[in-house]
C-alpha cells in the first residue's frame, strides 16, 4: 500500500476562503466547507487509506480559519468514519466504510463489499460463512453443569477482579498442557490470557505495528486480521500459501528486503485455505526468523480438530532463539462463549503485551477463565472432541459430495472449518454471492482474505455451522444458482 504525498509541492492546493477573521463570526457553513473539502479530496484519491492529514494548526493556517471550526470538521468527519484520530499524532484517512453496493445496470442485485463482520451479521438460512461451531454440535447441559461447580468451588468469585495477566491456576494448568501435548517448556509467566484470539492479534498490533512499517502477511490470510493490521498503518508485504506450504526462498527476500514488524501466519489448518504446513517447512521457518531477526506471529486457533493425524507440532515448539509469539485459541471448539485464548511469548516480548493488555481491559473475567479451567481439565471435554472430530468430518465429506458435479477446484483440508474452492473464470464471484444472500445462503468471498485480488475467483465455505441437512440442501442450491448464472 502506498500514500501519496500529503501535499503535492507541484500542484497549487485549492484555498478555501472564508468571510471571516474572528471564530465568533464564523458560521456553521464555516466547518462545512472543511468537511466537504476534506472528503472530497478522500473521495478522489488524492488521500489515500490510513494517509495522514494535515494538522488542525496546518489547515487553520492554509485557510484562515478558527482551529475550532478545523476541530469541529475534523469531529464530523471522524463521527462519519471518514477519518480516524491517533493520540498525539493526529488524524488519518479511514479505509473506505463497510457498505452494500448496488449496480442496478449489470444486475440489479445488491454487491456485498464490506468485510467479514459484517457479512456475518447477516441472517442466513444456509450459513456457510461463519468458521464456528454450530451450538447443536456443543455438549451445552454437561458444560451448564461445570458452570455451577465452579460457584461451589469459588464461592467468591464475582466479588473478584482477574489479574492483567490471567487466573495463575488456569496458567499453570495451561503450562502443564503445552509441556504434554505441544512439546515445549514455558514458565506460567510466560502465558497472558486473552479474551479471544482477535484480541491478542490487536494486542501485538498495537505493541508493534507504527504507520508505515511493513509486516509479512500470507496471501491468502485471516480477513481480521488483515482489518486490523491495516488500520494501524502497516504495509503487508503478501507471503504466497498454498496446498505445498510456503515459497521460503520468498519469505527469505522479503525478510531481507522490508526487515519487517513480524509475519503474521497461520499454519495449522490454514483460514481460509485449510492448508497444515509440514514440520520440516516450520523448521526452516524458525531458522530464518532467527537468521533474520524476524518475529513471527502464530496464530493456532483449529490445533485439535484434525480428521486422520495429528498436525506437526506449533512452530514455538521448534524455536531455540525466540524469535515466536504463540497465539492459541480455545473459542472455537470448546465453548464459544467464553472467548478463551491466551499468548505465549518469552520474556523479550511479553512485557509490553502485558502492559497492553492492562490498557486494554484490565484482564480477562475470572468467571470465564475458572469455568474453562475446570471444563478444559475434564474427561468429558476430551469425549467431546472426538466425537466433534468425526461430526465434522460427516459434514465435510457432504459438502464434497454435493460439490462433486460442479468441477471447480479444492483441496481436502485435513483438518480446520473450512473448504477453499476456486470457481471458474466466467463465473462473477460477487453476482453470485449477491444472489445467494438473496436466496438466505451466505459463503466468504476470497477477496475479503487477499488485498492482491490473487483470490478473486476463490470462495469460503464454512461447513461447521450448519447442520447436515442444511449444508446438502444449502450447497444444492449454491450450485443451481451457479449453474443458472452459466447459462444467462
Amino acid at each position: 500500500m502506498t500514500n501519496k504525498p500529503l501535499i503535492e509541492p507541484q500542484k497549487k492546493q485549492p484555498h478555501l476562503t472564508v468571510d471571516s477573521s474572528s471564530y465568533k463570526s464564523q458560521s456553521k457553513h464555516s466547518f462545512q466547507t472543511v468537511y466537504t473539502y476534506i472528503q472530497t479530496r478522500i473521495q478522489r484519491g488524492d488521500w489515500q487509506a490510513h494517509a495522514k492529514l494535515p494538522s488542525v494548526r496546518q489547515l487553520a493556517k492554509d485557510t484562515g480559519m478558527h482551529r475550532l471550526t478545523i476541530f469541529k470538521a475534523y469531529q464530523h468527519l471522524k463521527e462519519d468514519g471518514h477519518v480516524y484520530a491517533r493520540d498525539k499524532s493526529g488524524y488519518y484517512v479511514q479505509p473506505p466504510a463497510l457498505q452494500v453496493l448496488t449496480n442496478e445496470a449489470e444486475l440489479g442485485l445488491p454487491l456485498f463489499q464490506g468485510n467479514l463482520g459484517e457479512l456475518h451479521r447477516i441472517e442466513t438460512t444456509y450459513q456457510f460463512s461463519k468458521a464456528l461451531i454450530t451450538p447443536n454440535l456443543l455438549p451445552n447441559h454437561y458444560f451448564a453443569e461445570y458452570v455451577k461447580q465452579v460457584f461451589d468451588l469459588y464461592p467468591k468469585l464475582l466479588g473478584t477482579y482477574a489479574t492483567a495477566q490471567g487466573d495463575l491456576e488456569l496458567r499453570e494448568m495451561l503450562q502443564r498442557y503445552f509441556t504434554d501435548t505441544a512439546q515445549f517448556h514455558v514458565h506460567a509467566d510466560e502465558i497472558l490470557i486473552t479474551t479471544g484470539a482477535q484480541q491478542a492479534i490487536s494486542l501485538i498490533a498495537e505493541v508493534w505495528i507504527r504507520p508505515g512499517d511493513h509486516v509479512l502477511i500470507e496471501t491468502p490470510a485471516y480477513a481480521s486480521a488483515l482489518d486490523v493490521f491495516e488500520q494501524k498503518g502497516a504495509k503487508l508485504v503478501p507471503i504466497t500459501i498454498d496446498a505445498n506450504g510456503y515459497d521460503l526462498v520468498q519469505i527469505k527476500e522479503a525478510m531481507k528486503k522490508y526487515k519487517p514488524r513480524f509475519f503474521y501466519l497461520n499454519p495449522t489448518f490454514h483460514n481460509p485455505t485449510g492448508v497444515c504446513i509440514s514440520a520440516e517447512q516450520r523448521k526452516q521457518l524458525v531458522d530464518l526468523a532467527a537468521q533474520y531477526e524476524c518475529l513471527l506471529i502464530e496464530d493456532d486457533t483449529c490445533h485439535d480438530i484434525y480428521f486422520d493425524q495429528k498436525p506437526p507440532l506449533p512452530l514455538f515448539a521448534y524455536d531455540t532463539e525466540g524469535y515466536t509469539i504463540y497465539i492459541r485459541s480455545f473459542s472455537k471448539y470448546v465453548s464459544p462463549g467464553l472467548r478463551m485464548a491466551c499468548i505465549v511469548a518469552r520474556p523479550e516480548w511479553f512485557t509490553p503485551l502485558l502492559a497492553a493488555k492492562s490498557l486494554a481491559d484490565g484482564g480477562t473475567p475470572l468467571l470465564n477463565q475458572k469455568v474453562f479451567l475446570l471444563y478444559f481439565t475434564s474427561s468429558r471435554l476430551q469425549q467431546h472432541i472426538e466425537k466433534l472430530r468425526i461430526a465434522l468430518r460427516i459434514r465435510l465429506e457432504i459438502m464434497e459430495e454435493e460439490l462433486s458435479s460442479t468441477g471447480w477446484y479444492y483441496e481436502t483440508p485435513q483438518g480446520g472449518f473450512n473448504l477453499w474452492v476456486r470457481l471458474p473464470d466466467h463465473l462473477s464471484v460477487p453476482e453470485l454471492l449477491a444472489r445467494c444472500l438473496k436466496q438466505s445462503i451466505s459463503f466468504v468471498p476470497g477477496s475479503l482474505f487477499d488485498r492482491n485480488d490473487t483470490s478473486q475467483q476463490y470462495i469460503r465455505l464454512c461447513f461447521s455451522f450448519a447442520s447436515e441437512h442444511e449444508i446438502r440442501q444449502g450447497i444444492q442450491q449454491l450450485v443451481s444458482i451457479a449453474k443458472e448464472m452459466e447459462s444467462t
